[in-house]
């Protein structure tokens, strides 16, 4: 009978659906948020209450996603890798703060589908390469998007280990807060950008290309 029904809509000229399963990972934002609540940021935490690294892994947990030895002295990449294994085996649940965040789940939320380590290479916590100590070195594009106070992106990482070639001293977490803000505002005065506090293409361009903040 249904191979007769699925004849007769093929005949009519009907579209046959097909069920299919979305699957998406939470955003590198997502992830950049998570960090920056749970530990600043800092891969290397260790506050001597039981819960180590950027994403404040007990050891109970870590070892239940393949984890080894202790997270906070596994590389970024490892941390990174580890936490989107949780996300696919838990969702959001064994994080405190992605409640507090309200950071939406997806598909892959508990789907238990063990991820490569490729897949997990775009949170990008570990991945960036610090640029070049001083002015001058070669400028990576501009990322395309205009960031404000309280976004959180690899590219601003990018952006604030560059402005450490000035001595601002960022750890690199990747969010925009008050010390991202004051380095944006400084470089602008320096270079005659409209002191806005927006991080766009000329900023962006003056922090590799433009004259140092005073």
């Amino acid at each position: 009978m249904a191979s007769l029904l699925l004849a007769a809509i093929a005949a009519m000229g009907l579209p046959l659906a097909t069920p299919a399963v979305a699957n998406a990972d939470p955003a590198a934002t997502a992830w950049a948020k998570l960090r920056m609540c749970e530990s600043s940021g800092r891969y290397t935490t260790n506050t001597g209450n039981g819960y180590y690294g950027a994403y404040q892994f007990d050891l109970p947990t870590w070892r239940s996603v393949g984890g080894q030895g202790r997270p906070d002295q596994a590389a970024p990449a490892e941390q990174d890798y580890r936490a989107l294994y949780l996300y696919r085996m838990r969702g959001w649940q064994p994080w405190q703060c992605a409640g507090m965040l309200k950071l939406p789940g997806d598909a892959d939320a508990r789907s238990k589908r063990v991820p490569t380590y490729a897949e997990a290479a775009y949170i990008g916590g570990g991945e960036l390469p610090a640029p070049p100590p001083g002015p001058g070195g070669p400028k990576p594009a501009w990322p395309g998007v205009v960031y404000q106070y309280g976004d959180c992106a690899a590219p601003l990482k990018t952006f604030q280990l560059r402005m450490n070639a000035f001595g601002y001293g960022f750890t690199g977490t990747g969010c925009y807060l008050d010390k991202t803000r004051t380095a944006v505002l400084d470089l602008q005065r320096a270079n005659g950008i409209k002191d806005s506090g927006l991080l766009g293409p000329k900023t962006w361009d003056a922090a590799w290309t433009g004259k140092p903040p005073r």
